[in-house]
């Protein structure tokens, strides 16, 4: 390991944390700050001058994404790259991607500090609408950034209130120049919070991305009958919630035959005419399959659709089955994962495999550059939520673990 003694500091980072949480601090404990409003504004002026305290030049694309850079002593090859988002949910949580951000950030200040020079740059990037709270698509700047959709539809993208996505970089002065895309990486890493309750519950620090699992959502429709509840045998029914929900159990029961990595949720649920003396005539519900490869999470929904085309024969109902959104499975790069690995094992933290349930923008960065994502635990697994928590020994055993996975990349021996 490159200088092994080397290590960030944790009450530098932890309160650079907690001084951008008060930018739309809630009141309980979380944060408010959605995409490209004032608050944005606010937040991306605070970190930005940070960056330049650490003798980071700035520039920012037409999507609004930001690349805080650090020269190397070859500005000639591609930098090595960390970041992840200060956007937040609407009742969104401290730590939910600004760690990954001032996690890259503190990694500057600590090679400052030891006026360390890696060979290759070192860039930490602030991407736009991660969350797709205000604006869809999500991951909006680096899915342009990757070529995932074009600038025009970003920009075309508005919020309940009409107001679009150009529009409002321009209003908050992040409407950049430079053309997405067309800035080269060497590698990415990002460092997030779980999302999740499985490193807490194994008592494990570090987790280990192996990749980002696949996703299929559907909305399923169940057409049957509404009648009066008294005088309706039972026999003679046509009751749409009764149907719907024997297919709603199924999605879990799948989920559960595809473990380890099975995902299987109803998480929307709308029925017709939702009253209580009327057997429901129409019941529609959301489904959400995930899995670690394109060919299982395929495998699970091809067995709800095979089942929905026998229930509605065996119970004469229409059932209607539309795919609404689709996520390619992502596996990051086996370096990167062995960086991190090794970046662990050397600074003696437990660490595990781990797969990310969510999205972020390492699923579009690992389109362009070898990527890899470091984990730490959440408190109970929770995040998009105000009493989303880490704890600071996690928090800086993630960022340490970051530090020597970059310059392992950025100085390879």
């Amino acid at each position: 390991m490159l200088y092994p003694d080397l290590r960030i500091q944790g009450a530098r980072l932890w309160q650079s944390l907690m001084d951008l949480a008060q930018i739309g601090a809630t009141p309980k404990g979380g944060v408010c700050r959605l995409a490209l409003t004032e608050l944005d504004r606010q937040g991306r002026d605070l970190v930005v001058s940070w960056a330049r305290a650490a003798g980071m030049s700035v520039s920012v694309d037409q999507i609004g994404n930001i690349f805080m850079r650090r020269p190397g002593k070859r500005p000639d090859i591609a930098p090595i790259m960390t970041g992840s988002h200060i956007d937040t949910q609407p009742t969104g949580g401290k730590f939910d991607g600004n760690y990954g951000v001032l996690a890259g950030l503190e990694v500057v200040r600590t090679l400052n500090d030891a006026n360390i020079q890696t060979d290759a740059p070192i860039e930490v990037a602030i991407w736009t609408n991660e969350e797709g709270s205000r604006f869809v698509p999500v991951m909006m700047g680096s899915g342009v950034f990757a070529g995932a959709f074009s600038l025009e539809h970003a920009y075309a993208a508005k919020d309940t209130q009409g107001l679009s996505v150009r529009d409002e970089l321009q209003r908050i002065g992040y409407l950049g120049e430079d053309v997405p895309g067309q800035r080269p990486i060497g590698a990415y890493f990002e460092t997030h919070i779980e999302q999740g309750p499985v490193l807490e519950d194994a008592d494990v620090t570090i987790g280990v991305v192996s990749g980002v699992l696949g996703i299929r959502w559907f909305d399923c429709t169940v057409t049957g009958m509404e009648a009066h509840a008294g005088p309706t045998p039972m026999d003679l029914r046509r009751d749409a919630l009764q149907v719907a929900t024997h297919l709603m159990q199924a999605v879990v029961a799948i989920a559960n035959r595809h473990a380890p990595q099975g995902r299987g949720t109803v998480g929307m649920v709308q029925v017709h005419p939702n009253s209580r003396n009327v057997i429901p005539g129409q019941v529609k519900f959301s489904i959400d399959f995930r899995n670690s490869t394109d060919a299982s999470v395929q495998a699970m929904a091809d067995e709800f659709l095979a089942l929905a085309e026998q229930t509605s024969q065996k119970h004469k109902m229409a059932i209607e089955t539309q795919l609404v959104s689709s996520f390619a499975a992502t596996a990051f790069h086996p370096d990167c994962q062995h960086a991190i690995q090794q970046a662990a094992e050397r600074l003696g933290y437990t660490h595990m495999p781990a797969v990310s349930g969510a999205g972020h923008d390492a699923v579009y960065a690992a389109r362009l550059a070898p990527t890899g994502m470091i984990f730490i635990p959440c408190t109970d697994g929770i995040s998009h939520n105000e009493i989303e928590d880490a704890t600071p020994h996690d928090i800086e055993a993630g960022a340490n673990v970051l530090l020597h996975a970059m310059l392992k990349m950025a100085t390879p021996s």
